[in-house]
């Protein structure tokens, strides 16, 4: 019989769910972590399509130069020196487009030269370009462990309530400048009604320091957290979905039960999955019912498709950043709300380049607002490479007239590109919700609100005390947020001064 007793158990391999294992695997707690997939690392997942890598969430890293975040949080986590990076452009890591133009507006990296390669193109306006970088990393001072600090958390509700679209529209009356200012509305869903500027900023602050591209995908990160806990003692399991909860009559969670009948057993959980979940695998009879509520009641943000293209052998000029379109300047905040005929009003792409090639693109990913709504009709389908089922010919169908309309919009943006593509495949909203396990496919959590800023707060800590929530909807979406997020669920368990200092003393060490 197998001993499947821990002292942590934690319930998907998400980044947060592998960064917290690491975490407390270095403090010598034993660890297993059980996954449901085929493949660990959630977001951080790769697939290949004509040998051919591309990523399914991560496609550029920001803040990995020496002294920077996440940089300090990847070399504690002994990982940092086993990843493939290849730093994006310096003048230009990101490019906003409009339609009906050539101009291609510069994101550069660090802050001097992200005013002043913006500037160029906005000559009268370097002063409100100025105070927009000032403000991002004013907001930016105020979240502690983004600046690897075991402070106490303080938000006050000017921070908290600052609206996005409102703060930047009051730097400049120029339309252009607005909508290039909010044009990587992508990296976080922005809403012009709801969105707090500190999404914002914290989305774009560790891009601005630097940005990375993972070569060969961000799946690497998964690979090397897994090998690093697994060296430490601990467990990393797929094909364990986690299917119900035993608690005890002192609201204890005991074990965790898997669909394949495992029972696993530890002294703390960590649920790495969607919190909609959870509750409901805690039951209402365990918990009081406002926090039940409180938890079905999150707003979960827009889902996306995806358009993944392989490309002939030089037929497509590298380009060493990645570009936003949207439609129009004024419309930056509104794209979600597109029409069939409209689709998409906003897309982002990236291109790998040709090892073989260099200076040529290999692949191309582009990704556009998807909601739910569009694939309900096959909502009570599920299909992944652990549990394969098809979806039917109404679905591909679906899929591909959704293809070739995108494919016909970025050719205005990428001349030459229908005649470059050697095969077409695709995501949608269902993709994203069985294999990442977020309800309704949502990209990015839960919608923070400025009119409701702590509506949206999940703390890490449950209403059963030995089970504990990491991930995106607790702290902020994409690497940085989450890996805080694995920091600060952590805490809970080892503390946040001890846990903070240890973290600082062991890159210092490693810098000697």
């Amino acid at each position: 019989m197998k001993n499947n007793t821990y002292d942590i158990v934690i319930i998907g391999s998400g980044l947060g769910g592998l960064a917290s294992g690491v975490i407390l695997a270095k403090e010598g707690y034993k660890v297993c972590i059980l996954e449901k997939n085929n493949q660990f690392g959630g977001n951080l997942q790769t697939f290949v399509r004509d040998k051919k890598i591309f990523d399914t969430g991560v496609h550029y890293i920001g803040g990995l130069a020496p002294g920077e975040n996440l940089y300090h949080y990847f070399k504690y986590f002994g990982i940092y020196d086993q990843l493939k990076l290849k730093k994006l452009d310096e003048n230009k890591f990101d490019s906003i487009v409009f339609d009906n133009s050539h101009i291609e507006y510069p994101y550069a990296q660090g802050y001097d030269n992200f005013v002043k390669q913006l500037s160029q193109y906005f000559p009268n306006e370097k002063k409100a370009i100025r105070t927009y970088v000032e403000k991002i990393q004013e907001i930016c001072s105020f979240f502690p462990l983004y600046n690897l600090s075991a402070e106490n958390s303080f938000y006050p509700d000017e921070i908290l309530q600052l609206n996005a679209k409102a703060y930047i529209n009051s730097l400049t009356s120029d339309k252009t400048l607005q909508g290039v200012l909010a044009g990587t509305n992508l990296l976080y869903a922005g809403i012009g009604e709801k969105t707090p500027f500190y999404v914002h900023a914290l989305s774009v602050n560790s891009y601005i320091q630097s940005a990375w591209r993972c070569v060969n995908g961000g799946s690497q990160i998964a690979k090397h957290l897994v090998k690093e806990i697994r060296a430490l003692g601990g467990k990393v399991l797929k094909y364990q979905e986690v299917t119900e909860f035993y608690i005890d009559e002192n609201k204890q969670l005991k074990s965790v039960v898997t669909k394949e009948g495992n029972n696993f057993f530890a002294k703390q959980f960590i649920a790495n999955i969607e919190p909609k979940t959870v509750v409901d695998l805690i039951g209402k009879q365990h918990i009081r019912k406002a926090y039940y509520k409180r938890v079905k009641a999150q707003q979960n943000g827009i889902s996306a498709f995806s358009l993944y293209l392989v490309l002939k052998p030089k037929s497509i000029r590298y380009k060493n950043y990645n570009t936003y379109y949207i439609n129009s300047p004024e419309n930056v905040w509104t794209t979600q709300n597109h029409t069939k005929a409209s689709w998409p009003e906003a897309y982002m792409f990236a291109m790998s380049e040709d090892a073989k090639n260099k200076g040529f693109a290999d692949t191309i990913t582009a990704i556009a607002y998807m909601s739910f709504d569009e694939v309900k009709n096959w909502e009570n389908s599920f299909n992944t490479v652990a549990e394969e089922n098809e979806r039917g010919q109404s679905y591909d169908e679906f899929k591909n007239e959704k293809a070739q309309v995108f494919i016909k919009k970025l050719a205005k943006k990428l001349p030459g590109l229908e005649e470059a593509i050697l095969s077409i495949h695709t995501s949608t909203p269902l993709s994203y919700r069985d294999y990442i396990g977020s309800y309704e496919g949502s990209m990015y959590g839960y919608e923070k609100d400025a009119n409701q800023p702590m509506k949206s707060f999940l703390s890490a800590k449950t209403k059963i005390p030995n089970l504990f929530l990491t991930g995106q909807s607790i702290n902020m979406h994409g690497i940085l947020g989450v890996t805080i997020s694995a920091v600060i669920t952590c805490s809970e368990i080892v503390g946040m001064k001890y846990l903070v200092d240890k973290i600082k003393k062991e890159v210092e060490v490693d810098a000697k």
